[in-house]
């Protein structure tokens, strides 16, 4: 079998008002199965869950290094993960298959990572 290639994939959500209606402990429920359906079913290609990042950071720079990502920004980076697949296009159906692209506005960055 060939080495499978490394994927970065990053979660881009729509930035959400305030006064958005949290999901409801039932409706919670149901994205957990799902969630957890879609790991077991690609356990094997998942080299790193990554996680949800929170929202303050910084920006670096040669010169600088300031605050950041920005509240106005109308889409944030909320998470990322790395997967194994035989190609993009394998990549790119597991992160289709996943619950990550569930929310209206939201989109997956996939990503081949280079190595030597």
């Amino acid at each position: 079998m060939s080495k499978r290639t490394h994927y970065l994939c990053i979660g881009r959500f729509p930035s959400a008002p305030d006064n958005e209606e949290r999901p409801s402990p039932a409706e919670m429920e149901k994205m957990y199965a799902k969630f957890m359906a879609w790991k077991e079913k690609y356990q094997d290609q998942i080299v790193d869950m990554g996680g949800q990042l929170q929202g303050a950071g910084k920006i670096v720079s040669r010169d600088e290094v300031r605050d950041g990502p920005f509240a106005e920004s109308k889409e944030l980076i909320g998470g990322f993960m790395i997967i194994s697949a035989d190609s993009m296009d394998d990549a790119v159906k597991v992160v289709q298959e996943g619950p990550g692209i569930g929310m209206p506005g939201s989109s997956i960055e996939v990503r081949e990572i280079k190595t030597p």
